[in-house]
């Protein structure tokens, strides 16, 4: 929504100022001169960038219209699950987290967190990382070893895109010169005719510079730096997910690693200790009187 909001700051400030210089709105329309610059800079794109990337490109602009889903509330859930999946694993085993870690789409503990099921990225890094845990025998500092890995690779991948359209921003103001020097071209063969026709070519050709700066600038840049925030984000949520796991493999409680885990959020998005243990609390509560529940129907069946 803020990205909206500031895409229509700028390009509304800049049409707010030419035409408070009493500028004629009808000269910055120039069709042929956005076709030039847009269309050489989508090809510049289509060159340098195979197709899963240009998919990837597609998606971060998604996001960033969107907006980074990494809120407190979005944290606050991560750290609930985490605690329910320490919780079953504490009680009953690691075998227990078999059939969740295995099929995570059909996992009664997962499918009550759908945000999470989403994002295939971090469903991997959890269920592939307690997956070796399940196994024995690995030492908590090669888990460590093995997700930081795993976290470096996601973040490469996440920040191709973004240096894509870091790589077409930079070419805007070029494509914009070219634009300019074709319409110059155009001018000087119109030579000869009427001032007002010349004048009006010449003023097309600049509009070309003014469109590959302002579309470099205001927006294409923007965006990708947008784009690379949202990585941090996503970097600083596998994070938290990794030393929590480590935490409890290492032989921590549930709730000390959930706390760990907390203590490892961004300060503007974390929760407070209250918040978190009343989640805990009420995920606790839940888990005992689903299991009462499970048990007396088991002595009912039984009696029978």
């Amino acid at each position: 929504m803020f990205a909206i909001i500031g895409i229509i700051v700028v390009f509304g400030s800049v049409l707010a100022g030419f035409l408070l210089e009493h500028g004629n709105i009808h000269v910055l329309m120039q069709p042929a001169e956005l076709l030039i610059i847009g269309g050489a800079a989508s090809g510049t794109v289509l060159v340098a960038n195979p197709l899963h990337v240009l998919k990837k490109i597609i998606g971060g602009l998604t996001g960033v219209l969107k907006g980074s889903g990494f809120n407190k509330q979005h944290y606050l859930n991560s750290l609930k699950m985490m605690y329910e999946v320490f919780q079953k694993a504490r009680k009953d085993g690691m075998v227990a987290l078999e059939s969740d870690i295995e099929e995570p789409l059909k996992s009664a503990l997962f499918k009550k967190y759908p945000a999470f099921l989403k994002d295939t990225g971090a469903v991997g890094f959890v269920c592939d990382t307690m997956r070796v845990a399940l196994t024995g025998g690995v030492e908590a500092f090669d888990v460590d070893q093995m997700m930081e890995l795993d976290m470096e690779v996601q973040r490469h991948e996440l920040e191709t895109p973004v240096n894509a359209l870091s790589t077409m921003a930079d070419s805007l103001p070029g494509l914009g010169i070219v634009a300019a020097v074709l319409g110059v071209v155009i001018a000087m063969g119109a030579l000869g005719g009427e001032q007002s026709e010349i004048g009006q070519k010449v003023a097309a050709a600049l509009v070309g510079t003014f469109l590959g700066v302002l579309l470099c600038y205001g927006l294409v840049g923007p965006i990708s730096q947008n784009m690379a925030k949202s990585i941090e984000d996503h970097h600083a949520h596998y994070s938290v997910l990794r030393v929590m796991i480590i935490a409890f493999i290492k032989g921590t409680s549930p709730i000390m690693a959930i706390e760990i885990g907390r203590r490892a959020i961004p300060g503007h998005v974390r929760p407070s200790f209250a918040e978190v243990e009343k989640a805990c609390r009420g995920t606790h509560a839940s888990s005992a009187a689903a299991a009462a529940t499970a048990g007396a129907e088991t002595g009912g069946a039984a009696a029978t």
